[in-house]
């Protein structure tokens, strides 16, 4: 496919996007940009949620990922991400009937106010901070993913430099999700959500059919290429695979990045009421396991057709799923199709992202609905403008200086962002303890720290041991148990002293 044409094809879609904006945001307000009225319909905001979660990661990465080796311990070979998968379905049990019940009771705007209910203003700003680095990094990562690829198989050939190509995307998120917010994007992430189902399928069904399977047998096919193996029981220590950690991570991960999450949470506070909202989120959960599985299936097809037609793997295999659609002889409806499932999914979540971020910062941190209300609509759309530019500064810090496949990146540091938000969540609902002000930000800093200590030696300090995707769970751990201890007595009288000597 010329550049000309993948041109044409994401300003054509984006045009369409443009005019659900256009409709969707007529009646502009605060309350539809942050929540959209507490009125959206419940299906519409779960299959949305399908494409925002997946995102280009999974649309890309996962295929990618299924015949290779390991990067840091993190993901693994095959079909065994459906282990972190069984755990996401344990994960989204616990964000719909342990914490949506708690934002739904408390009618939050932003979902850290219940820090602030049940700590005071240091933990609600901290788990609003690292809320802000979360969905930041993981947000640059995805949009980074979806740049590289434009930048390799469009722009490169037009002589545009890569951040040129960044600030495009960004400008075309902003332009239509500024007036609308997540009332606009609950529409147009159901549309990119259809977009990159319909790639799905199509990738499936044409490259099933240049590797002439016959029908009925495109999984036999599967199992036997020696790429299908789900589980991992073996070598619990040195290995990052095992299904153990995988579960155990994907179950924290899923708690952390949807139920801690201002994005995924502020989609599911937009139904009318909480019962709604728990059958969105596990009709979601259910697509979501079979989506996946269909990602790892086509991962398994790529390497097959790569091997059969003489295409060399990229050694950045994020890159073979578009290296087979763009550049081998498939058929152009597999390049228009591929490029459409890839621009939904990608948009999908970084829209989204950058519509939280802005709502976070203006709720938790400039108070926006104790402001004049003739000065609110002015001061989110100043907050939208400046959270899209510092994402555009990290996407372009991480371009230089990351080098795993995108999925490892987003799970990597994931289990140091939301590990803290999990911990402090954790400790607020399973205790009635509360500890000194001071303890909240000491602990956000040093259990990451310590984790990442621990990740980095664990193989020299502990026998050739690899944490995995469990980091997230040892983060939050840590960070539970200092918050325990920072609340025992002799630092409760230390918090009354101090206290009496404020007065």
């Amino acid at each position: 496919m010329s550049s000309f044409m993948m041109l044409t094809i994401i300003g054509l879609y984006f045009i369409v996007l443009l005019v659900i904006s256009r409709v969707t945001s007529r009646n502009e307000s605060n309350a539809n940009f942050f929540l959209a009225g507490k009125s959206a319909p419940w299906y519409l905001v779960a299959f949305g949620m399908v494409g925002a979660s997946l995102s280009g990661i999974t649309f890309i990465s996962i295929p990618g990922k299924v015949g290779v080796e390991n990067d840091l311990g993190i993901m693994a070979t095959q079909f065994s991400y459906m282990q972190m998968v069984l755990g996401y379905l344990v994960g989204y049990l616990v964000v719909a009937f342990v914490l949506m019940p708690v934002y739904y009771r408390m009618n939050v705007t932003s979902i850290y106010s219940y820090l602030a209910h049940r700590f005071g203003k240091e933990a609600y700003k901290m788990g609003a901070f690292y809320f802000l680095i979360s969905r930041t990094t993981g947000a640059a990562i995805r949009l980074l993913l979806v740049a590289n690829v434009l930048q390799e198989f469009a722009f490169n050939d037009l002589g545009v430099p890569f951040p040129v190509t960044v600030a495009i995307s960004i400008a075309l998120i902003w332009v239509y999700t500024f007036k609308g917010g997540i009332k606009t994007i609950i529409w147009t992430d159901t549309l990119q959500t259809l977009f990159m189902l319909i790639a799905l399928g199509m990738a499936l069904y044409l490259i099933t059919d240049a590797l002439q399977i016959a029908d009925g047998s495109l999984v036999s096919t599967i199992v036997d290429s020696g790429m299908s193996k789900w589980f991992f029981l073996d070598e619990f220590s040195t290995t990052g695979n095992h299904f153990i950690k995988h579960f155990l991570g994907g179950m924290f991960i899923t708690i952390g990045m949807t139920g801690m999450d201002q994005d995924m949470m502020q989609k599911n506070l937009a139904c009318k009421n909480i019962k709604q909202a728990q059958l969105n989120m596990m009709s979601f959960s259910a697509v979501l396991l079979v989506v996946n599985l269909l990602f790892l299936a086509l991962g398994v097809l790529l390497y097959l057709y790569a091997a059969k037609f003489g295409i060399d793997v990229p050694k950045r295999t994020d890159l073979l799923f578009p290296e087979v659609a763009l550049r081998s002889n498939l058929s152009t409806a597999m390049s228009v199709f591929f490029l459409l499932g890839l621009i939904a999914a990608a948009y999908s979540s970084a829209d989204s992202a950058l519509t939280s971020l802005t709502t976070s910062v203006c709720v938790d941190f400039l108070d926006i609905e104790k402001r004049e209300k003739a000065k609110q609509i002015k001061l989110r759309k100043q907050a939208h403008v400046a959270m899209s530019v510092v994402l555009f500064f990290v996407i372009i810090v991480l371009h230089y200086t990351l080098d795993l496949t995108a999925i490892g990146q987003l799970i990597f540091l994931a289990g140091f962002t939301y590990g803290p938000l999990i911990g402090l969540f954790a400790f607020g609902l399973l205790t009635n303890k509360n500890t000194h002000p001071v303890a909240f930000p000491i602990i956000a800093v040093a259990a990451p720290l310590v984790t990442y200590l621990m990740v980095s030696n664990s193989e020299d300090w502990f026998d050739g041991f690899v944490f995995g995707a469990l980091h997230i769970v040892f983060n939050s751990v840590l960070t539970f148990v200092l918050l325990w201890l920072a609340s025992l007595p002799v630092f409760r009288e230390a918090r009354n002293s101090s206290e009496v000597l404020d007065r």
